[in-house]
């Protein structure tokens, strides 16, 4: 048998990275269609400025009914990569 001896701090660091790579692994899926609390969280911005989105074709949406609007955060994650701001 092998007995392995590590540091304190070492050990701390070996558990926190298995943490993190099992949180990874299991983390819950993304839904594609999200509401507009969703939206607006992730892009950080109000009720106007989605709207304005929408109506300016930057985002994609689904209107399954008159009063529910749904967007695909698809769409939203590439409006956000293509508004990155390159390193100087």
């Amino acid at each position: 048998m092998n007995v392995i001896c590590l540091e304190e701090e070492a050990f701390y660091e070996l558990v926190e990275q298995v943490v993190e790579r099992l949180s990874q692994k299991h983390q819950a899926p993304v839904h594609r269609w999200i509401d507009g609390e969703e939206a607006m969280r992730r892009l950080r911005i109000k009720s106007t400025t989605l709207q304005k989105l929408r109506d300016e074709g930057k985002i994609a949406y689904s209107q399954p009914s008159k009063k529910i609007i749904l967007y695909d955060s698809h769409s939203i994650d590439e409006y956000i990569e293509q508004n990155v701001k390159s390193k100087f």
